[in-house]
């Protein structure tokens, strides 16, 4: 069985080798960024996303392999600390997690800049309209790697 990976892999690859124009008639909602327009349609919250992503990441908050499990109620160090007082941690267990996060953080950031570098090279191959299976290919395995 193919991973969840794989098959967005190949969709994007598949999507980028149709072309724009069969693309452009995938939206019914009329002038979007891509034709210069205002961000409207179902654009929008996957761009909140992604831009939340990018400031998670950027700050080095769970690399974004947190990201997923945050945004689903799963709490990570951050959140251990800000509900320290309801779950009642000691002083020396409120040091540990701020110790483990202060570690997190430090090994994170150049992760996290390498991650967002290999991100963006991705999605300006898109806006050039030079994307074609090598090169989508070749920056999805970048971004992998970074991650």
């Amino acid at each position: 069985m193919k991973s969840a990976r794989a098959i967005v892999g190949a969709a994007v690859v598949a999507a980028a080798l149709a072309g724009p124009a069969s693309v452009a008639g995938q939206h019914a909602h009329g002038p979007g960024p891509h034709a210069g327009g205002p961000q409207q349609g179902p654009h929008r919250p996957g761009q909140e996303d992604e831009e939340e992503f990018e400031q998670v990441v950027a700050q080095g908050r769970g690399f974004g392999m947190a990201f997923a499990a945050d945004r689903n109620g799963y709490p990570g160090p951050q959140h251990v600390l800000e509900l320290g007082e309801r779950l009642r941690l000691t002083a020396a267990q409120q040091a540990r997690v701020r110790a483990l996060m202060d570690a997190m953080l430090a090994e994170a950031r150049p992760k996290s800049a390498r991650l967002l570098e290999a991100e963006r090279r991705l999605r300006d191959l898109f806006a050039s309209g030079r994307a074609d299976e090598a090169s989508v290919q070749a920056a999805v395995a970048e971004a992998e790697r970074a991650r």
